[in-house]
């Protein structure tokens, strides 16, 4: 785990602190603002707090930083550390969090003030219960720049509302329904001392990682049918474009067989657990093997069936269940039939149900 000169060892037991927010910062001082006043919403901000860590920005980030630092003393902590990427600046939110629970929250995006009041008061609720919950679920809107229409990614039929779940409990997801770290509010001791949480440096695309490898340490969890998160995509050069993801193939391929490596054996974890876990890494699978079809690269054609094969040895168990999903089945298809029918698959994705 990431530390700086700032890193504390803090205790959940102090219970004083009921969620701290992690911004990780790089070049965003024309975003931060926005984020930061979204959190600051309450007349009593004494039980949460803003860890805002600069990651080496080179612009104004640092500076806006401090003034609202200096104007909020008691809420918001600013570490700067020289920079490692977005995991590495999250490594070090959560390794120095004094929150019982721990939500990270991009500088460019932000979050719906009445959907966190009403959040905020049910963690509040879940530090004084016997038996906490381990996360806390709920809904993300893609924020299009230049989008009228905006696209809420909700779990409706997927899992009860306001009440303690257990994996079991959970039913299947669609592809379009996955939880990424926007839908995510992690108990601290999950991710520090359960999951050991150690996101890789310099490397994009670590949050599929954070929402996914803490998983079978999650024993219990609530979903609450609140649009809290808003993503912001369509600013030049976001990670998530379709150029810029080719480019960064190898960065994919790093964090998926990381994906790969942290996959349970079915009898490891509850079915419901594991079911669901089979259907992300699925997903990720399929953005991989899709993106270096895309990039009409002989030796990202090879790459592709290296990453299968890697799978396959890693995680025997999870890739015959991934192999017999229709994703699976589609991207498996040899030759250029197959890739000619996953460039038809993007193409319509892309299109009209309008995914990067």
């Amino acid at each position: 785990m990431n530390t700086t000169d700032n890193a504390i060892t803090p205790a959940e037991t102090t219970g004083d602190i009921v969620l701290t927010f992690v911004v990780p910062s790089y070049n965003v001082e024309d975003y931060l603002g926005r984020c930061l006043s979204s959190l600051l919403i309450e007349q009593d901000l004494s039980d949460t707090e803003i860890l805002i860590v600069n990651d080496g920005s080179k612009d104004g980030t640092a500076a806006l930083a401090r003034e609202y630092e200096k104007r909020y003393p008691n809420v918001i902590r600013v570490i700067d550390q020289e920079n490692k990427g977005h995991g590495g600046a999250v490594n070090t939110g959560v390794a120095n969090a004094r929150g019982m629970y721990v939500k990270v929250v991009d500088a460019d995006d932000w979050l719906d003030m009445v959907a966190l009041r009403n959040v905020l008061a049910e963690l509040r609720t879940q530090t004084r219960a016997k038996a906490p919950i381990d996360l806390l679920i709920t809904n993300y809107t893609y924020e299009k720049q230049g989008k009228r229409i905006k696209q809420t990614i909700r779990y409706r039929g997927v899992l009860p509302v306001n009440r303690t779940l257990g994996w079991n409990d959970v039913k299947r997801f669609r592809p379009d329904q996955n939880l990424l770290m926007h839908s995510l509010i992690y108990r601290t001791k999950v991710l520090r001392e359960k999951a050991g949480l150690a996101l890789p440096e310099h490397t994009f695309y670590v949050d599929n990682i954070y929402a996914y490898a803490p998983l079978p340490q999650v024993r219990t969890l609530m979903y609450m049918d609140e649009d809290l998160y808003r993503y912001f995509i369509g600013r030049e050069g976001q990670s998530v474009e379709k150029d810029t993801m080719i480019r960064r193939i190898d960065q994919l391929i790093r964090v998926v067989r990381t994906m790969i490596d942290a996959t349970p054996s079915p009898d490891a974890v509850p079915a419901g657990l594991y079911r669901y876990m089979i259907h992300y890494l699925t997903i990720n699978m399929a953005i991989d093997s899709v993106f270096m079809v895309l990039s009409k690269d002989k030796e990202n054609y090879r790459r592709k069936d290296e990453l299968w094969a890697y799978l396959a040895e890693h995680a025997p168990e999870a890739d015959k269940a991934v192999r017999r999903t229709m994703i699976g089945r589609a991207l498996n298809i040899p030759g250029p039939v197959g890739r000619m029918l996953i460039h038809v698959g993007y193409g319509i994705a892309h299109n009209i149900v309008g995914v990067n």
